[in-house]
């Protein structure tokens, strides 16, 4: 499945650049968002028909939120440990690194407060960040455990790499999956911002 998600993704990519003519593109891209809607709509499905799954979530209470608030922490650590080895402005790095693989928005966003150049690193490091989710999670799932595989995910822990989770986790952790990929989106404009202020005002 891997191989398959990363084949699919590069085919787009050659179909979107040289083979498909701009308004068969514009259905795809239109469009995109219903598929999206009817994975999670049998995601719902598969959940639905589990009910213990929902006894599990009322046993974790505010311990729900100790997987996303994790892979924000580990996510800032990480962009820490990159402006020191690129020798990068830590403002930069952290808005860069808090779009939590959601590059659809965060190249936008990053763009808007520092610059075009910044704003395609962030683009391509949420990208990258969702390339190897597809790569990692496989192993992760099986040589650590199950709830760990949300990590390298994050915010596209709802949507893209749901698939990938699905087929290598459980049922209980694609809820736990779904819910820290909403975690993560929502937090991803109040985080690059905040971030990126705090540390320009630090340094």
């Amino acid at each position: 499945m891997v191989f398959i998600a990363v084949f699919a993704l590069v085919a787009g990519v050659v179909c979107g650049r040289f083979v498909f003519p701009e308004n068969v593109i514009r259905l795809f891209t239109d469009n995109s968002d219903y598929v999206l809607y009817l994975l999670m709509f049998s995601v719902g499905i598969s959940v639905g028909m589990n009910k213990s799954v929902f006894k599990k979530i009322r046993q974790y209470h505010v311990k729900i939120f100790l997987i996303p608030i994790g892979i924000i922490a580990g996510t800032i650590v990480g962009g820490f440990v990159c402006s020191l080895v690129l020798r990068d402005k830590l403002n930069d790095s952290m808005a860069v690194v808090s779009g939590l693989g959601w590059y659809s928005l965060s190249g936008v966003l990053v763009t808007s407060m520092i610059n075009a150049r910044m704003g395609t690193i962030a683009f391509l490091s949420s990208l990258l960040r969702e390339i190897l989710s597809f790569l990692t999670i496989p192993w992760i799932a099986r040589h650590f455990n199950h709830y760990t595989a949300i990590a390298p995910a994050a915010a596209t822990s709802e949507d893209t790499t749901l698939p990938m989770l699905m087929k290598y986790t459980s049922e209980e952790v694609v809820v736990l999956a779904v819910f820290n990929g909403v975690a993560c989106s929502v937090m991803v404009p109040v985080l690059t911002k905040f971030l990126y202020d705090l540390f320009s005002a630090l340094y």
